[in-house]
């Protein structure tokens, strides 16, 4: 898959729909997989992480499998039933749901599957900024736990250790995190 193209998980029982959206979300663009079963399209979303997730409202049991899948990094979006858009759309909009009327017109679908594949480009760079803020934050705590080894076993100052462990580091041409680790399993 390239980035070019975006994975499309549908979810509906109504062969009528998956075929129209099958027509409407065409190779190379997209990447579509349609199930019509939701608990083998539970398993599939454990699995793997799809671009885009279009469930059919199918009598609420789409909006549980949607409220279920709303944990993963895909966008969702909730074809619901016009008699109970407000409804639905109230309740799962909390989740990070997007609804959509059902039937709709193919401009109205083509400028939400737009809409859906912005949102996942954002939470695809943010997604990667939250893995490297926390990656920074493991190695803020490990050379932390370093320092107060050195504090408390060899009697340096903070200051003092914070500079042994950036000398360390840059004398034997290594990272500070690895400096921390033998310190750590020196003094630990």
């Amino acid at each position: 898959m390239t980035e070019d193209t975006h994975s499309v998980l549908v979810v509906t029982k109504d062969s009528k729909l998956s075929q129209s959206i099958s027509v409407m979300l065409m190779p190379p663009l997209f990447e579509t997989e349609v199930l019509s079963d939701f608990n083998e399209a539970r398993r599939r979303v454990s699995e793997r992480t799809y671009n885009i997730i279009l469930v059919d409202y199918s009598d609420g049991e789409g909006a549980d499998f949607a409220t279920d899948a709303s944990e993963s990094l895909s966008t969702i979006l909730l074809l619901t039933p016009p008699a109970l858009f407000e409804e639905v759309s109230y309740r799962v909009e909390g989740y990070g749901i997007i609804s959509i009327t059902n039937p709709f017109d193919q401009f109205y679908f083509y400028n939400m599957i737009k809409a859906a594949i912005a949102v996942q480009y954002k939470v695809q760079v943010l997604s990667s900024q939250t893995t490297k803020l926390k990656v920074k934050m493991e190695e803020i705590k490990l050379v932390n736990r370093a320092k107060m080894l050195l504090m408390q076993n060899m009697s340096m100052t903070e200051q003092e250790a914070h500079r042994f462990i950036e000398k360390d580091a840059m004398d034997r041409s290594m990272k500070r995190t690895a400096i921390a680790d033998e310190i750590i399993k020196r003094y630990g």
